[in-house]
């Protein structure tokens, strides 16, 4: 493995964070996958998030090269988001982070097994 300790944000693991390390930002890429793509949509989906902040999150993945914003010239207006080929890639990540989130964060039942399956000695 190439070390990047003396060029951190050429890092790649560094650089992929700093696009979905923001709060909410992994939930909009979820939604999206599940073809939730309507600003008013996302804003119920995602219970709490304020309107200003789901907006400053589509902007970044929309700059990030994430997601694609599609305006129609209809009244009243609609825009439509959705996950370009880099997003669709993250995807699979964030099915991993629910499985480990199930296996090892989960109510402590399931995930105290887990950990004691894997514990020295075990």
């Amino acid at each position: 493995m190439q070390s990047t300790d003396a060029h951190p944000e050429s890092c790649p693991v560094l650089k992929t964070a700093g696009i979905i390390s923001g709060k909410w930002t992994l939930l909009i890429l979820r939604d999206l996958s599940k073809g939730i793509n309507r600003f008013s949509a996302l804003e119920r989906s995602l219970v709490g998030i304020s309107p200003k902040t789901l907006s400053e999150r589509l902007k970044g993945l929309e700059k990030a090269g994430i997601i694609t914003r599609k305006s129609y010239a209809e009244v009243p207006p609609r825009v439509e988001y959705s996950l370009t080929g880099m997003g669709w890639d993250l995807i699979p990540l964030i099915e991993h982070m629910r499985d480990y989130g199930a296996k090892w964060l989960g109510d402590g039942a399931d995930s105290k097994t887990a950990k004691d399956d894997h514990a020295p000695g075990a």
